[in-house]
């Protein structure tokens, strides 16, 4: 670990002070606050060039006065960071945390009491972040409703942007859109951008506890207002002071990679608040899972029922035969019978089916040295899961688990809960009341030294660090989309999501499908016939084998059947020999969406692992092995697109081979339509 430096000042501004700057450590990038003409400002530039344009700060309350005009800076106060810390799991296992500190206060008597508030701008060699604290003054009594936070993002109107939209039924499960930022009318963070003159920014958020989840909504072309969700019939945020609002974040940097290998996102969160987290083990696991997305098998408890005792020790053995430690089990307790979509409030979560014996399967994987994975869906019905957490959870605790996978299918303001008056309140998934519950369960879990995995969540804001027993999520459009998604995942999402989604955290997409073209097989049920020949995972078998370099989650899923993998055991050699933990991650090169490269070490073994994967175009690619160790030999075990390899007619042409590479020489691979690449380096003793 390295040795703490911390300095800081405070001091007084004076009286007409009208300018502050805060520069990060390398002085590439520059954060200027002014409070002109009574408006708290900032704005942003990288190597002397605005990257963000003077934008507003301020905040709205119901019945409090806002921060709005007539704002002044009255005091400054500036510190330094430099430290190194070291994560539980994660990409890496060092994270330096760098960076300049200017906290503005600024007060205001207009249209009421006196009243202050502080921005607190950190700047990072990466890109910078600010919150809003509030502190207990006379003004800001009792509760406090935030209907509106003033936080712009002025990026201009010509600047490309990749995005998901905000207010849509299905969450942040849709298809990256691209275009100028001036055509975007709102977004989900995080949101990528490329100025005109080449500069890439992400803007996102983090340490998002006790708030509102934030979304961006185009004011004027190419000017954005954080948008925060509000509670149904109610504000954005209840509070009271003192208060901090999450960290607003803005990554930049020259190359698109450089926003991927940016730590600032974990670096605005707080140290871990657990304590020892040695039970949140990295691994990679298998599931009843894919076979109900392609209609082999259903959640119900029918004769095609798929969490059957029978069925889950078939999962077992093939886990333990080929050193995975978790089997993930899906429709094993009652609630999914009828219409599980729309009742949520049926679900019970210690209850199985009669076929599915949850306390002898757990004893039968645990003499093989494998683990289950309890699944909690919850349909969104926050009341059911609250009311049954404890017990859900303490079953899951006796039967020997470590692990629970949530699940909140609804759209996307259909959360329920339910008052103490028995009035049904809907709210979106990612209001603050949804925000509150993820942190019950969270806590609730921690408690019983339970790890979790979230689906249909609230986007990752790098709580992870804080709750290290928050290990994945999904957020965003996943594998199985390619089952019946119309369209299915393009051939571009996979390289999307690295400059997008991944940026907030650790990602469950459920990679590693073999049988590349499920619904062409005969149905196995004759009352579900295969869907639409056109769903399936539009990619080569070797680019499946990348995803899983190049999406990062630590709970890491072999999602295809056993039988499917048992066709095609050469190529699944690299599933069962690449790690989940890593000592370090560098994405080597790569544009959004188009295509990505990455590197990462094994925090195990030591030994390096690439992916790379590219969109619907093929591309030739050469890549420096300088994260290898100078002159050092390695043996490359090499899985890469065949020479006719192409996603859509001819996706199982891969070449398996090995070759001698020295440290710090180049690779040159050719990755076919929707292709990839994935290599071990194994050192040569």
């Amino acid at each position: 670990m390295a040795a703490i430096s911390w300095a800081a000042m405070s001091v007084a501004a004076p009286a007409q002070a009208e300018t502050l700057t805060l520069t990060s450590p390398d002085g590439r990038i520059a954060v200027t606050v002014k409070d002109d003409a009574g408006q708290a400002t900032y704005a942003v530039s990288f190597n002397g060039k605005e990257v963000i344009a003077p934008s507003k700060l301020g905040m709205l309350f119901a019945e409090h006065h806002g921060f709005e005009r007539g704002m002044a800076i009255t005091g400054s106060a500036r510190a330094a960071n430099d430290t190194t810390w070291e994560q539980p799991w994660g990409e890496r296992r060092l994270v330096r945390d760098q960076h300049n500190e200017l906290a503005v206060t600024f007060g205001t008597e207009t249209d009421g009491p006196a009243r202050n508030i502080t921005v607190r701008f950190r700047a990072f060699d990466t890109g910078i972040g600010f919150r809003y604290e509030l502190t207990a003054q006379p003004a800001l009594q009792g509760d406090i409703a935030i209907v509106e936070e003033l936080t712009q993002f002025s990026v201009g109107d010509k600047t490309t942007m990749w995005y998901t939209p905000s207010d849509e039924f299905n969450r942040n499960e849709y298809i990256y859109r691209v275009a100028p930022a001036g055509e975007v009318d709102d977004a989900h963070t995080p949101s990528t951008f490329r100025t005109t003159d080449g500069t890439y920014l992400a803007i996102h958020e983090a340490a998002l506890v006790n708030y509102s989840s934030m979304s961006l909504d185009q004011l004027r072309p190419g000017n954005f207002q954080a948008n925060l969700r509000n509670w149904s019939g109610g504000p954005k945020v209840k509070t009271s002071a003192p208060f901090t609002s999450p960290w607003r974040t803005i990554q930049i940097a020259d190359k698109a990679v450089g926003l991927i290998n940016s730590d600032i996102v974990l670096n605005l969160n707080e140290p871990n608040a657990l304590g020892d987290v040695s039970y949140a083990k990295p691994g990679k696991y298998i599931g009843i899972w894919w076979a109900m997305h392609i209609n082999d098998r259903t959640w119900a408890s029918n004769k095609y029922h798929g969490a059957t005792t029978a069925e889950t020790k078939r999962y077992i053995d093939f886990a333990a035969k080929h050193g995975f430690s978790g089997v993930l089990v899906e429709g094993w307790n009652k609630g999914w019978d009828g219409d599980w979509f729309n009742n949520g409030d049926v679900f019970s979560f210690t209850e199985p089916y009669p076929d599915y014996d949850i306390k002898g399967l757990s004893k039968y994987a645990a003499s093989k040295g494998v683990e289950l994975i309890v699944h909690h869906e919850t349909s969104a019905n926050l009341t059911n899961y609250e009311k049954q957490l404890e017990a859900g959870l303490d079953l899951v605790k006796a039967i020997g688990s470590n692990y629970v996978k949530t699940g909140y299918v609804s759209d996307a303001g259909d959360a329920v809960w339910i008052d103490d008056k028995g009035i049904r309140h809907y709210e979106y998934y990612d209001s603050q009341r949804m925000i509150d519950h993820h942190m019950t369960v969270i806590k609730a879990a921690a408690e019983r030294q339970i790890a979790m995995d979230t689906h249909e969540p609230v986007k990752d804001t790098g709580l992870r660090r804080t709750f290290p027993n928050w290990m994945s999520r999904e957020g965003a459009r996943g594998m199985e989309f390619n089952a019946w998604g119309t369209p299915p995942n393009p051939p571009s999402h996979e390289a999307m999501l690295s400059f997008t989604a991944l940026l907030a955290g650790p990602f469950d997409y459920t990679p590693g499908i073999f049988d590349l073209r499920p619904n062409e097989r005969p149905p196995v049920r004759p009352d579900m016939p295969r869907g639409d020949p056109k769903n399936r995972p539009q990619t080569t078998l070797a680019k499946q084998l990348a995803t899983y370099v190049t999406i990062y989650s630590p709970l890491q899923m072999a999602a295809d059947l056993p039988e499917n993998y048992e066709k095609r055991m050469d190529a699944f050699q690299f599933i069962k020999d690449v790690e989940a933990d890593w000592e370090q991650s560098i994405a080597l090169d790569g544009e959004v969406g188009q295509w990505i490269a990455m590197a990462r070490q094994g925090r195990k073994s030591k030994e390096w692992f690439l992916g790379a994967l590219t969109d619907e175009s093929p591309r030739d690619v050469s890549l420096a092995l300088s994260f290898l160790e100078p002159g050092r030999k390695y043996r490359a075990q090499i899985y890469r697109d065949g020479p006719h390899a192409h996603w859509d007619y001819n996706p199982y042409d891969i070449v398996i081979e090995e070759k001698v590479v020295t440290g710090g020489d180049s690779f040159a691979v050719h990755l076919a339509a929707s292709g990839g690449v994935a290599v071990r380096f194994i050192p040569v003793k």
